[in-house]
């Protein structure tokens, strides 16, 4: 006697067991959960750059061109998407799943590097990139606020203390901060006080620039010993910046506060983040992937 026999000789049990079967698979399939998209890690990079002040043509332009420039000579390059606006600009590079990431990023370094020499000159800081997977959510989420403080005084605070502190544990593979307020000293000047001292914005902009640097000044030289001298003109609040000498008017000199209102505040105060009706920072923690394996080739990083 085999098991086949048993379904032969009950033709009726069998043919009810075969729909209970149907019916139950049926039913299971419209209950299976369904990804719109399949868990995939893209090799994707985004750039970023920044330069205060500048309008989201000049950006386009001046900062997103070069580099986008450059970029399209790496290989493997599948896509790439552009943002700017004020004072910056956002490249996402998207490349094809053969690629090495950590290869892409070697490229994206030299394509950077080719393209400072035609980026603004007064760019604080160069262009920075990051790893980056768009299906990827953040598992932990900070809000820093305080009620005390105005929120560019606690981007140090959040940044550094918290955003590079979380960075290090294990396992957290980026710390991306949304609504930064980095502090910065706001200058609103006033078109009629300038047009009464006889003043332009280009004379204003060369006398602050000038007057708020980090130079060496020389060595101090001795029998058996040298050190460097440095003067630190740099200035850091509202208050040193108002009793800035920009020019002189009738032998009198003109203080920065006697033609402009000057404040502290965010770097950029057309960006920001809230928890609930407060300014905050929100810190985004991500996971660290791991690493994947390329199946082909795309070249040898020097």
């Amino acid at each position: 006697m085999n098991i086949a026999e048993v379904f032969i000789r009950r033709p009726i049990a069998t043919a009810l067991m075969t729909a209970g079967l149907f019916a139950f698979g049926a039913v299971c399939c419209t209950l299976l959960p369904v990804a719109a998209l399949p868990n995939v890690e893209f090799p994707t990079i985004v750039v970023s750059a920044q330069l205060p002040g500048a309008s989201p043509t000049v950006m386009a332009s001046t900062v997103a061109t070069p580099l986008e420039d450059q970029f399209t000579a790496i290989p493997g390059l599948s896509s790439m998407t552009s943002t700017s606006g004020l004072g910056t600009t956002s490249i996402t590079l998207q490349f094809d799943l053969s690629v090495d990431i950590t290869a892409a990023a070697g490229y994206v370094e030299q394509a950077i590097q080719a393209a400072s020499a035609l980026l603004p000159k007064n760019l604080p800081t160069p262009p920075t990139y990051k790893e980056a997977n768009p299906a990827d959510a953040p598992i932990l989420i900070y809000a820093v606020h305080s009620d005390a403080y105005p929120i560019q005084e606690l981007d140090q605070y959040a940044n550094i203390l918290i955003g590079q502190s979380l960075s290090r544990v294990s396992g957290v593979g980026q710390v991306s901060i949304a609504g930064q307020a980095q502090p910065a000293v706001q200058v609103r000047l006033n078109p009629d006080a300038l047009a009464a001292k006889g003043l332009g914005f280009a004379q204003i902009s060369a006398a602050l620039t000038s007057e708020s640097a980090l130079l060496p000044t020389g060595n101090l030289e001795g029998r058996h010993e040298e050190f460097p001298l440095d003067v630190n003109q740099q200035l850091t609040n509202a208050a040193q910046f108002r009793k800035v000498i920009v020019a002189y008017s009738n032998g009198a000199p003109v203080q920065l506060g006697d033609i402009a209102t000057v404040v502290d505040g965010p770097q950029n105060p057309r960006t920001g983040a809230w928890f609930g009706t407060k300014p905050a920072e929100v810190l985004m923690v991500l996971k660290r992937q791991p690493p994947t394996r390329s199946t082909s080739s795309t070249g040898s990083r020097r």
